[in-house]
C-alpha cells in the first residue's frame, strides 16, 4: 500500500515496546497442554527472518544461549549422543505452575542434576522469572515453540510465528536465544521446521529418542520405569508441571547413578 505523505519522519515504536505487547497478549492465551485442544492462532508481531533485541544483555556461557544468529540453512536434528560417554539429558517442557515447576527444577538441582528446559512462550510471558529460575539453578533454557500448538497442522507462516514469538521473548529475558529449538507436539521435527529453524537463528533441533510419558501422569513408579530405559547417550522428553514427575525425581536419579549414568545439559551431552 502506498503511504500518503506526511510532514515530517513518521514515529516509530520501538522493537522492544513491539515485543512486549507481542508478549503481554500471548500470556492470554494460556498454556498449551501436549494432549490438550490447540488454542486460536495467533498473529506474529514480528517480521520473518532472525533478529536480535537492542539494548540486551549478552547471555553468560553458563545461560548456554547464544546471540542469535545471521539467516541459515536447514538446522541439524539431534536425537541422540554418540560420544560413548556415560551422560543422558533430562528434557523438560517448559510449562505449569511456576510454584511446581521451581520443586522439579530445585529437585533436580539437588540431586546433581543439570537439565534443558525447552519454554513455551506464553509460560515465559505469564511467569516472566521463570527464566530466570531456569539458569539460576543451573540449567539450560531452549525454545519450544510459542503456544505449543501441533506444528504440522499450521501454515509455514505460522510455524514460523511459533518459532521466532518464543526466540525473541527468550532473548528479552536473557540475551540470546536460547540453546536449541524443539518442535512442538512431534518427536521428530519435518524437514520445513528444520529449515524454519535454521532460518531463525537454531542450528541444531532438539528432538528425543526416549518418552517419560509423565504427561500423561501415570504414576512416579511408571515414569521411574520409562527413565530405566535410557542409555549412555539419550535425550528423554519430560515436562514440568506434572506431580509424579517431581516425585519421581529421587527414584530417577538413584537408578541413573546405579548405572554409571550422569545427567547433563544437552549442550554438554552434544560437545
Amino acid at each position: 500500500m502506498t503511504e500518503l505523505p506526511v510532514p515530517g519522519p513518521p514515529t516509530r515504536l520501538p522493537r522492544r515496546a513491539l515485543l512486549r505487547g507481542g508478549a503481554a497478549a500471548g500470556a492470554l492465551l494460556g498454556l498449551a497442554a501436549c494432549a490438550g485442544p490447540e488454542p486460536p492462532a495467533a498473529p506474529s508481531p514480528l517480521p520473518a527472518g532472525p533478529s536480535s533485541l537492542p539494548g540486551a544483555a549478552p547471555a553468560s556461557p553458563e545461560a548456554g544461549a547464544a546471540p542469535p544468529a545471521p539467516a541459515q540453512g536447514p538446522a541439524t536434528e539431534l536425537v541422540r549422543a554418540h560420544s560413548g560417554r556415560p551422560e543422558v539429558a533430562l528434557t523438560f517442557h517448559g510449562a505449569g505452575v511456576r510454584a511446581l515447576d521451581r520443586k522439579v527444577l530445585e529437585a533436580l538441582a539437588h540431586g546433581g542434576a543439570k537439565v534443558t528446559v525447552l519454554a513455551v512462550g506464553t509460560w515465559l510471558a505469564q511467569y516472566p522469572d521463570a527464566a530466570k529460575m531456569v539458569l539460576d539453578l543451573g540449567h539450560e533454557l531452549g525454545n519450544h515453540t510459542w503456544s505449543h500448538r501441533t506444528m504440522s497442522r499450521l501454515s509455514v507462516a505460522d510455524q514460523r510465528s511459533e518459532i521466532e514469538r518464543c526466540r525473541d521473548r527468550i532473548a528479552e529475558l536473557t540475551g540470546g536465544p536460547g540453546a536449541f529449538f524443539r518442535q512442538s507436539a512431534a518427536q521428530h521435527a519435518t524437514a520445513e521446521q528444520l529449515r524454519l529453524a535454521g532460518a531463525a537463528g537454531y542450528p541444531r533441533v532438539l528432538s528425543y529418542d526416549l518418552d517419560s510419558l509423565d504427561w500423561t501422569d501415570p504414576g512416579p513408579a511408571t515414569v521411574s520405569a520409562q527413565l530405566r530405559k535410557a542409555t549412555a547417550g539419550s535425550v528423554v522428553s519430560m515436562h514440568l508441571g506434572h506431580q509424579g514427575t517431581l516425585t519421581a525425581i529421587p527414584q530417577i536419579l538413584a537408578d541413573l547413578d546405579s548405572r554409571g549414568l550422569r545427567p547433563v545439559t544437552a549442550t554438554q551431552l552434544f560437545a
